[in-house]
């Protein structure tokens, strides 16, 4: 079966999308094809990869323009099944189905909750917005072949509309973050955040809490989303205590994840995230780091009563995000006892491997 993958948004590199998705494709047998603004010609770990033009620092002309060349690149593919991860390319893919094909669609977020805390959309406008996307979404929904949940919060919505809905968690690869032969006592006094770096998830209070902590630092991998949100940071009494490392590969998280002592995931309390799974979250736990989180209860239920691999405290209160820090780096014995369990988490339950077995029964299915 020949498939097509196709993103107008994520790097070629994304690691839902290439890395877990369409290389465990591509190792089952499946002629793989992913189309990507910007991505290089070429052939890698299996994946035939398709770069088309984009469009920099205007939304309006990506999701016009660069979406009708990914559409176009990809019915040049011609595919058996093809496989989106945006929600501006439902309609491409309601195309895709008009021209007989098998359509997949990815939904990585709850975008009609995600609209409503969307800064640079008027406030007033945001919940009309919402609404008429989500009337949009489900119509087009009903019309795929299967739809692709990253997580089962999204996927029980599809799941009501009547759609062939599966939740396939974006969880680690086992193997990838697993952190061997380095003892607690070489760590440094340091906790860390890697992702993108907004307020909303909670940049201000991470920094802010450094100023209530002891000989402690905070490595900060990624990229700030806007220059403003990194003035304003970077004038707090704590960012004297930020070791700043800017976009990190794969390999950098890991050495970052190496030299921590727990990993930070403090994402405000906003609609769209106190029922997401976000990914950094379960890579702390295979790295084996004790995992600080907001303490939502699906969050609460991972971490502290179900894994007993972390704390999870106010988002937005730094004291409270200072004195989890402080109480993991001066307890040594308990954090790493935190870390392992975290890791025997994911071993058992929050991986990729069985994620995997979900994405090749959908296209079992559709075969």
């Amino acid at each position: 079966m020949k498939i097509c993958h196709l993103t107008s948004v994520h790097p070629h590199n994304d690691t839902r999308i290439f890395i877990k998705e369409c290389r465990s494709l591509a190792v089952s047998g499946y002629e793989v094809h992913l189309v990507v603004p910007g991505a290089p010609d070429s052939v890698i770990d299996g994946v035939q990869l398709h770069g088309v033009s984009k469009e920099n620092g205007n939304r309006l002309r990506r999701m016009t323009k660069t979406v009708d060349r990914v559409l176009k690149k990809g019915f040049e593919i011609d595919a058996d099944v093809y496989h989106f991860h945006d929600p501006e390319l439902i309609p491409a893919g309601l195309k895709l189905k008009k021209a007989g094909k098998k359509v997949i669609y990815d939904v990585h977020e709850d975008v009609p909750r995600q609209i409503l805390s969307k800064k640079w959309l008027p406030s007033y406008l945001r919940k009309g917005i919402s609404a008429a996307f989500e009337q949009f979404e489900n119509r087009a929904a009903r019309k795929f072949d299967a739809i692709l949940a990253a997580t089962p919060h999204i996927r029980d919505r599809f799941l009501t509309l009547g759609c062939q809905a599966r939740d396939v968690n974006n969880y680690p690869i086992l193997e990838e973050l697993k952190i061997d032969n380095v003892s607690w006592a070489e760590k440094e006094n340091a906790a860390c955040y890697v992702g993108g770096i907004t307020a909303i998830r909670g940049i201000r209070e991470m920094v802010e809490a450094l100023q209530f902590t002891e000989s402690v630092s905070l490595l900060l991998g990624g990229k700030f989303v806007t220059a403003s949100e990194r003035d304003m940071v970077a004038a707090l009494p704590g960012w004297a205590k930020v070791d700043e490392l800017g976009y990190v590969n794969r390999e950098g998280v890991k050495e970052i994840y190496r030299k921590s002592k727990a990993g930070l995931v403090v994402l405000h309390p906003t609609i769209n995230y106190i029922d997401a799974l976000p990914v950094k979250m379960f890579e702390y736990m295979a790295a084996g780091l004790p995992v600080i989180a907001s303490n939502f209860p699906l969050w609460e239920g991972i971490i502290v009563e179900k894994g007993k691999c972390g704390l999870c405290v106010d988002p937005l209160n730094p004291r409270q995000i200072a004195s989890a820090i402080q109480w993991l780096v001066d307890h040594p014995e308990e954090a790493e006892r935190m870390g392992e369990n975290g890791r025997k988490a994911v071993e058992t339950e929050y991986n990729w491997e069985r994620e995997n077995e979900k994405l090749l029964a959908v296209y079992e299915s559709l075969a």
